[in-house]
């Protein structure tokens, strides 16, 4: 690791604290993949970055614009450091380690916000389907990522609205079997009750077993285990048809289409997830050759890439007893590797040639050598 910071004020060693770093960055840094943190005078991080020509993206900090981000930033800097990794995948995933711990202001959004959306099941009484951007502290349970946020989103709204699931935030819950400590008959909050499009379990309209019984069958629904909200809307198709309302038909006909491409997607997901599951074999500088076990979208361990046949072997049953051990429940690998998951989705969508250098495990005994690797280095 390098770091480097300004002198102390009043020193006589350099009027201008960007210049050190400029000078320190172009006497010491190399072209190669690593990532860097900009610090303020108290040492604060304000941003953390990665590139796979780390020289070159720090140089081009001094030449940044008025206003753009990396003159804010530098604008603050008074001290920098910079770590080195094997490859460009390796510094990725070290760049989002540093950010989970670090959290630095300047890192707010990546990239890959806006591009991939999560749905989440709130915790709690009566809990609440809704499309977020990002996976967060607060209790409940994820789904996820999948594209197309907003419409992800309108197609969730015809599931709550199919199952009667409640989609508002911070009004109290008072189900049917608590309305006789009340002694009133309750108003819903809101006209959903009335389109008989929610159970109003703010206003004691159902029970809590109900309700959780909705819950459950939008978990079945997304999991492809349960039919529900289908059915719900086909009765009242045919009900609407029956009555010759056939305006009112259609209308149930495009949500109807919203949810089956709700499922679809989902469906897409977990088999999209499921295939992330490999060992990615990647060529470092240096000799610095990694092999990390993927599974379920997430990088669960990293070796050194063997340089025997032996140590292959080795690697081999310390993956196998990795991948057979027992999983958590989805949402809740989902919850603890969000961040992961999102990255290497966008990783291998965006470089899909590096699929060639993942072995599933019906094609383990191919994994390549460390001499292998070394002519498939790029400088």
């Amino acid at each position: 690791m390098f770091g480097f910071s300004s002198p102390p004020a009043g020193s006589s060693a350099v009027d201008n604290p960007l210049k050190l770093l400029r000078d320190k960055v172009r006497a010491g840094a190399s072209n190669r993949p690593g990532i860097y943190r900009m610090m303020a005078a108290s040492g604060v991080v304000l941003y953390v970055g990665k590139s796979k020509r780390l020289r070159t993206r720090l140089m081009g900090y001094f030449r940044a614009r008025e206003q753009e981000k990396a003159w804010r930033i530098m604008r603050e800097a008074e001290g920098l450091e910079w770590e080195y990794t094997p490859s460009e995948f390796a510094s990725l995933l070290r760049e989002l380690e540093l950010i989970k711990k670090l959290r630095p202001p300047y890192n707010v959004r990546s990239k890959r916000d806006g591009i991939y959306s999560f749905l989440k099941l709130s915790a709690g009484p009566a809990p609440k389907l809704a499309v977020v951007r990002r996976v967060n502290d607060e209790p409940g349970s994820y789904f996820g990522p999948f594209r197309g946020g907003q419409r992800m989103g309108e197609a969730v709204k015809e599931l709550n609205d199919a199952l009667l699931l409640r989609d508002c935030s911070r009004v109290p819950i008072q189900f049917a079997d608590q309305a006789d400590l009340f002694g009133e008959d309750l108003t819903p909050h809101c006209p959903r009750y009335e389109l008989r499009r929610c159970c109003a379990p703010c206003a004691g309209k159902c029970s809590e077993s109900e309700y959780q019984g909705r819950v459950r069958e939008a978990r079945a629904f997304l999991v492809g285990e349960g039919d529900g909200p289908f059915r719900v809307l086909e009765g009242r198709m045919a009900d609407a048809a029956e009555r010759m309302e056939f305006e009112h038909a259609a209308t149930l006909r495009r949500r109807l289409s919203r949810l089956e491409e709700l499922r679809a997607e989902f469906l897409r997901l977990r088999e999209t997830v499921e295939q992330l599951s490999f060992l990615y074999a990647v060529p470092g500088v240096e000799g610095e050759h990694r092999v990390y076990a993927v599974r379920s979208g997430a990088v669960r361990e990293v070796y050194d890439a063997p340089k025997t046949a032996r140590e292959k072997k080795a690697l081999l049953e310390q993956a196998r007893g990795h991948f057979t051990r027992a999983e958590p429940p989805a949402e809740i690998a989902i919850r603890k590797r969000a961040d992961e998951m999102v990255l290497l989705s966008h990783w291998f969508r965006t470089h899909p040639l590096e699929l060639a250098k993942t072995y599933p495990s019906e094609r383990w005994s191919e994994l390549p050598l460390a001499k292998v690797l070394d002519k498939q280095v790029v400088a």
